[in-house]
């Protein structure tokens, strides 16, 4: 018995790992391939160095979670379809997409070339956090999907999809100025109907947010610009309208200053808008450490 003999390990989900026979073969290969890569590895249980390269397929496959299916088929069973996919020595290794070989190698390869292999046919990261965001945002959680976005819009060098979808979640949370840093960015190629419809409502909430009262303490406070009081009543009418980074600036700013001004109330305000954010919201978890940072 060989204790590294695929047959004798625990065995991976159904959905991540798969054993070909000459019932499912045409099924796995050919047709699965159309959905998602399937990594077709052969092996023997006379080529232990086989079976050190299906082992570490099996944690890459698993880690992956269905992003592609490992197709483990032995060679010495279904020799014609080794034959037939043109395979020379074990163990053998194939990438296989609508049904054809795209990538693959053969004899040991180490954990690192194998993810090297796999890394332009798979899934990145940040994709699987935009499908997360759609989620959240289908079920109208902003801020929930704001969390997944801004990451993944970092991490895919400003991937203009990705960041039109986080400027209509903004926008959705009354972050109107980090909206439209966003969408600001957006190549004209991309400017589709969802980057209409979120400029729109730029400009609509941007309209509507300048009251009288907002504008006359704007007013005020260009010819009285350290003045305290005013900055805190201008923060206060921000958060109305729904301008809250704004708010946070003006309110950190006063803290920096003065920690207990107006007997705390800047403090005050600054926790009432972080309790009507949410924990989750990005703006409060920013606002929150430059706070702690101030106060404790």
């Amino acid at each position: 018995m060989n204790p590294l003999d695929p047959a004798l390990n625990a065995a991976p989900a159904a959905d991540v790992v798969v054993d070909i026979d000459q019932n499912n073969a045409q099924a796995v290969l050919i047709e699965e391939s159309q959905q998602r890569p399937v990594v077709a590895v052969f092996w023997s249980p006379r080529a232990p160095e086989s079976l050190q390269v299906v082992q570490a397929l099996e944690q890459v496959a698993t880690e992956y979670q269905g992003d592609f299916l490992l197709a483990r088929v032995n060679a010495d069973e279904l020799s014609m379809i080794a034959q037939q996919l043109g395979v020379r020595g074990l163990p053998t290794v194939m990438l296989l997409k609508d049904g054809q070989p795209v990538d693959g190698f053969a004899g040991a390869q180490d954990d690192a070339g194998i993810r090297a292999m796999l890394d332009p046919y798979l899934p990145k990261p940040w994709d699987r956090q935009l499908a997360a965001a759609q989620g959240l945002v289908a079920a109208e959680d902003y801020a929930g999907a704001i969390a997944e976005l801004q990451p993944a819009y970092a991490d895919s060098s400003q991937r203009p999809d990705i960041g039109k979808m986080l400027a209509f979640c903004l926008v959705h949370q009354h972050r109107v100025d980090d909206a439209d840093v966003i969408i600001q960015t957006i190549p004209m190629a991309e400017q589709d109907g969802l980057y209409e419809q979120v400029v729109s409502q730029i400009e609509l909430k941007r309209s509507a947010a300048q009251s009288p009262e907002l504008t006359a303490l704007q007013e005020k406070l260009q010819s009285s610009p350290d003045d305290m009081a005013l900055q805190l009543q201008l923060a206060v009418q921000y958060h109305e309208v729904f301008e809250n980074r704004k708010a946070c600036e003006l309110l950190i700013g006063i803290l920096r200053k003065d920690r207990g001004f107006d007997d705390g109330g800047a403090k005050r305000i600054l926790l009432d808008i972080f309790k009507s954010l949410g924990n989750k919201d990005p703006l409060v978890i920013e606002f929150q450490r430059q706070m702690f940072s101030l106060l404790y």
